[in-house]
C-alpha cells in the first residue's frame, strides 16, 4: 500500500500558490540550504579569491564527496525518524577489518573487502533489529554500538601499526591496482584533482532521490518518520524499512572507510569517529532534515556537505585559525535550526485535505 508523503509535498488548497514565494520555499527541504551555500560561498570568495579556481573547487568536492556519501545515508535515517551515531565508528571498524584480513591474514583485497562489508551490514542488521524489537531510541543503541566498535577499533589500530612497523604494505596484496581504479581513481581537471569518490557521491545521491520520490520504499521512509503510528495501521512495513535503513548507514560507513584505507593505504592509529557521526547529522540538517522526522532529501544533505566543505577549505584558503571552523559549523547549525522551526510551523499550517 502506498501512502501520502507530508503534508509539505502534496498539492496546496485553491489559493495557497498566491502566498509569497519565500513561504513556499520555506516548504521544501533544500531551498533554504541552497541559499545559505550562495551566501557563504560569495563570501569566502572575497576572503579568498582562490576559492573559485579549479585547485579550490576539486579542494571542496574532494571534502564533499566522502562527507555527502554519509550525510545523505544519515539522511535518509533521520527522515525515517532514527539516527546512527555509530556510522563513524564503522568507517573506521570495516577499514581496520580490511586491513587486519590483507595484512595479518594475507587476503586478497576484494575478498577482505567484501568481507568487511558484510561485518559493517551485520552491525546495521544488529541496530536496526534492536530498535525495532526493543523499542529503545536509536540514540542510545547506536551510542552502545560506537563505545563496542570504538573500543575494538583502537586494539585493531594498534594491530594495523605493529604490521606496518614490521614492513609489510596493503599496497603489494593482491587486487589493490584495480581497487585504487574503481576507490581511487583521480582526473586532474586545470591544476585541480578530481576523484572517484565525487561520481560515487553524485550517484549514491540521484539514487536515494530516486528512491525517495519514486518508490513504495521512499513513501515507507516518510510514514515512518512523519506519522509512525498511522503508517502501521496502514499497514507500512516500518520495522523493515527501519532496519533497511541502518544497513544503509553501514553500506555508507563502509564505503567513507574505504575510500580512506585506498587512498591512504594505512588506518588512522587512534580513530576518533564521534565527531564524524556528528559533523553528518550536522549535514543532514543543515540540508533541511527535522530532528522529528517525516521531512528531508537526499539532495538538500548533498547541499549541506557541499556547505560544510565549502566553510572549511574557506577558512583555510582565507588563512583564519581552523579552530574557527567549529563556530562557523555552529552558527550554521543553529540558522539550519531556526529554519527547520519555521518549517515544522509551515508545514502544520498546510492542510491534509
Amino acid at each position: 500500500m502506498i501512502v501520502e508523503r507530508p503534508p509539505a509535498f502534496r498539492a496546496a488548497r485553491p489559493g495557497a500558490g498566491q502566498r509569497p514565494l519565500w513561504q513556499r520555499a520555506l516548504t521544501r527541504p533544500s531551498l533554504p540550504a541552497l541559499a545559505a551555500l550562495v551566501v557563504v560561498v560569495a563570501f569566502f570568495a572575497s576572503q579568498a579569491p582562490e576559492l573559485l579556481t579549479w585547485a579550490g573547487i576539486a579542494g571542496v568536492l574532494d571534502i564533499a564527496a566522502v562527507l555527502g556519501i554519509g550525510g545523505v545515508a544519515v539522511a535518509l535515517l533521520m527522515i525515517a525518524g532514527q539516527y546512527d551515531f555509530s556510522i563513524g565508528v564503522q568507517a573506521v571498524a570495516t577499514s581496520l577489518v580490511t586491513a587486519l584480513l590483507i595484512g595479518d591474514a594475507g587476503w586478497g583485497v576484494w575478498p577482505a573487502l567484501l568481507v568487511s562489508l558484510a561485518a559493517g551490514l551485520a552491525v546495521g542488521l544488529v541496530n536496526g533489529l534492536l530498535v525495532v524489537t526493543t523499542g529503545v531510541h536509536s540514540f542510545l543503541v547506536t551510542l552502545g554500538t560506537f563505545l563496542v566498535l570504538q573500543g575494538a577499533s583502537l586494539v585493531g589500530a594498534q594491530e594495523v601499526a605493529d604490521t606496518a612497523r614490521q614492513g609489510s604494505s596493503l599496497s603489494d596484496a593482491s587486487g589493490w591496482a584495480s581497487a585504487a581504479r574503481v576507490f581511487d581513481a583521480t582526473k586532474q581537471v586545470g591544476i585541480g584533482r578530481l576523484h572517484s569518490s565525487l561520481l560515487w557521491w553524485l550517484a549514491l545521491t540521484a539514487l536515494a532521490s530516486w528512491a525517495l520520490w519514486r518508490t513504495r520504499f521512499g513513501n515507507a521512509v516518510f510514514a515512518s518518520g512523519g506519522a509512525r503510528r498511522a503508517a502501521h495501521e496502514l499497514g507500512v512495513r516500518v520495522g523493515p524499512t527501519t532496519v533497511g535503513l541502518f544497513c544503509v548507514t553501514a553500506a555508507a560507513g563502509w564505503l567513507m572507510g574505504t575510500f580512506a584505507l585506498v587512498q591512504t593505504g594505512t588506518v588512522q592509529e587512534n580513530p576518533s569517529a564521534l565527531g564524524t557521526s556528528l559533523d553528518l547529522i550536522v549535514v543532514a540538517v543543515i540540508g533541511g532534515c527535522l530532528l522529528t522526522g517525516g521531512f528531508g532529501s537526499a539532495f538538500g544533505a548533498a547541499v549541506g556537505a557541499l556547505l560544510y566543505a565549502v566553510a572549511r577549505q574557506g577558512i583555510i584558503l582565507a588563512g583564519w585559525d581552523p579552530r574557527w571552523f567549529q563556530t562557523m559549523l555552529g552558527v550554521l547549525l543553529l540558522v539550519a535550526l531556526l529554519a527547520n522551526g519555521i518549517v515544522r510551523r509551515r508545514l502544520k499550517a498546510v492542510p491534509r485535505s
